[in-house]
């Protein structure tokens, strides 16, 4: 499929891969099956949100999913060779797909360095949103997240600051979402039709 922004300055194509394109990429850089999961569970939350948001996003369904699919492209490497998952799955996934908005999710899906405006930023925002309602292999409420995150990572004043700064960012989006399409993705369990 391809989409033209309204917005977009140039004239340009871009390409949104299937499920089964993301999936044969996971294939090309041997995600291991817990990431591969992660990811496909940061899609369902991500396509929820489109579904709840309609018609009143400015990029296609498609290209949302697909930047959840592949927003921890770059993990693996990362994990065995070191370096930041979200730069190298960004570069992987412009590379793949030629797609910048969908590249963008990836960049950002961590921590999103501008202002909260989900009518403008709206992929990379439910990418951010997305991933931090996803704890391994499971769809939790963000508190639950991120009292594993302070519990893991939490190892001094620097980390636990960092995680701080990201727990009030999903706060802020959760919010943000939930007053522009009148929800509460907080009681949202996303995929088992219960409540978190």
């Amino acid at each position: 499929m391809i989409f033209k922004p309204a917005n977009y300055p140039y004239d340009t194509d871009w390409t949104i891969p299937s499920r089964e394109e993301c999936y044969r990429y996971w294939d090309v850089f041997n995600l291991p099956d817990h990431i591969r999961e992660h990811s496909r569970l940061v899609a369902v939350v991500a396509e929820h949100i489109c579904r709840i948001a309609r018609n009143d996003i400015n990029v296609p369904a498609g290209a949302v999913i697909a930047s959840a699919l592949l927003h921890d492209l770059g993990k693996f490497y990362c994990i065995e060779h070191g370096g930041f998952h979200n730069q190298l799955g960004a570069s992987l996934v412009m590379d793949l797909t030629g797609n910048p908005a969908i590249a963008q999710g990836v960049m950002h899906h961590i921590y999103w360095p501008g202002e909260i405006d989900v009518d403008e930023f709206f992929l990379p925002l439910v990418i951010i949103y997305s991933d931090k309602r996803v704890k391994h292999d499971q769809i939790v409420s963000l508190e639950t997240r991120f009292a594993d995150l302070f519990s893991r990572y939490g190892i001094n004043p620097r980390m636990n600051g960092l995680i701080k700064r990201s727990w009030d960012q999903a706060v802020a989006i959760q919010n943000r979402l939930n007053k522009k399409f009148g929800t509460d993705l907080n009681a949202c369990a996303f995929n088992c039709g219960r409540m978190v």
